[in-house]
């Protein structure tokens, strides 16, 4: 029945996170640090607002754009956070994760022909989305010794002036990166001058250990031109939920309305009612939650500099990013044959663009007695490939 596929279906690679998370689920006594998922429940009263509202028999729908109330809260939340100004009528669309507003913005502002611009290493879903939007991928490659920031520079090399997004994802997945506001002036540069959109994926902008987080939409001159990306999942426990959110221009939004109307309708009312709470009085919870990421991220980058690995530190997000090149194992090799010597699941870096190659990823979501002893067993994988062993 392959025949019936769309081309471009077809051809389309699973994803790389995936493939390790389904190889763990067929195998026992496996330690995953595979999935970017919180390991915290998501907190207590955000909880009990979601089984209230199934109480109270609030099981419709909602209006497409969202509830107004989560879009005033979000309003809100971006202003003391970012001093972002965005209007809820009209400049705020809550959608099913950030997921489906990454999709929606890729098919609402790109024509067949079109280039995305994407930083090389990041997250699985941009190339995807693009090229289901009928555009190409032009990849950014960043670099370890730039702190895997993204530089005019590189994008100078690689820009074609079909190029029409730009993709900013920072606190990045995989790398941990950060971009501070005079890294971002430089690409506010570049995306005026070639009159590009941007797509900020800030889905971790509250996982940030060294400072506050800098938005681009905050640049000047910037906010018209920027798609800002979001959600719950990530910083509030709340992945199954399904919450996320973009913010931007009213008519960029209206465009993403559009599509959004016509496939998810809506988020789920329970999970908006659940996101309005968690704006409201999950903000102690949340910090705990980063606290706890922040001692998991340092154990984690100094045992991989102990067993003799070199390993950027991450100053976002909840991944470190390790550089496994001395054992002179590809990504693959090294994430399979760790998987079956040692139970011990991770993510090839080559999962998230060709730069990636020669590192892998490790979430570090999870519990500090998990991460210890997923650390003895990949530093007796390493003193085994390294000839100490």
């Amino acid at each position: 029945m392959n025949r019936y596929l769309a081309s471009h279906v077809a051809t389309l690679p699973p994803s790389g996170i995936r493939k390790f998370f389904d190889l763990v689920a067929t195998m026992q006594d496996v330690i995953s640090l595979g999935v970017g998922e919180p390991d915290f429940v998501t907190p207590w009263t955000v909880r009990e607002s979601g089984m209230f509202s199934l109480e109270q028999g609030q099981t419709m729908y909602t209006s497409n754009a969202g509830l107004l109330e989560l879009r005033e809260e979000l309003s809100l939340y971006l202003n003391n956070s970012m001093g972002l100004n965005y209007d809820p009528a009209t400049e705020i669309l809550i959608t099913t994760g950030g997921s489906e507003a990454v999709d929606l913005v890729m098919r609402a502002v790109l024509d067949p022909g079109d280039v995305v611009l994407v930083p090389d290493p990041s997250y699985v879903s941009y190339a995807p989305c693009a090229i289901l939007a009928g555009a190409s991928v032009c990849y950014v490659p960043t670099h370890a010794k730039d702190d895997f920031r993204l530089r005019v520079e590189d994008l100078n090399r690689v820009y074609t002036p079909q190029a029409k997004l730009l993709v900013l994802s920072y606190p990045n997945n995989p790398t941990g990166a950060i971009m501070r506001r005079e890294d971002l002036l430089p690409i506010a540069d570049f995306v005026t001058k070639h009159d590009l959109l941007v797509l900020a994926d800030d889905i971790y902008s509250d996982l940030t250990y060294d400072g506050k987080h800098v938005s681009f939409a905050g640049l000047p001159g910037m906010h018209d031109r920027t798609l800002l990306v979001s959600g719950f999942s990530k910083s509030y426990a709340m992945t199954g939920w399904r919450i996320g959110y973009v913010a931007g221009h009213p008519d960029l939004i209206q465009g993403l309305t559009r599509i959004h109307q016509y496939t998810m309708l809506c988020a789920p009312i329970m999970g908006q009612i659940a996101a309005i709470e968690a704006l409201r009085s999950a903000t102690e919870a949340k910090n705990d939650m980063i606290t706890a990421y922040d001692r998991r991220r340092r154990l984690m980058v100094h045992g991989f500099r102990q067993m003799g690995l070199d390993c950027f530190e991450p100053l976002g997000a909840f991944y470190v990013f390790p550089d496994i090149s001395k054992t002179n194992l590809s990504s693959e090799k090294f994430a399979e044959e760790l998987l079956k010597e040692e139970k011990v699941a991770v993510v090839p870096g080559t999962a998230f663009g060709p730069s990636g190659e020669g590192y892998i990823r490790c979430s570090y979501a999870y519990s500090i007695e998990q991460l210890q002893e997923a650390l003895i067993r990949i530093a007796r994988f390493v003193e085994r490939r390294l000839g100490r062993g």
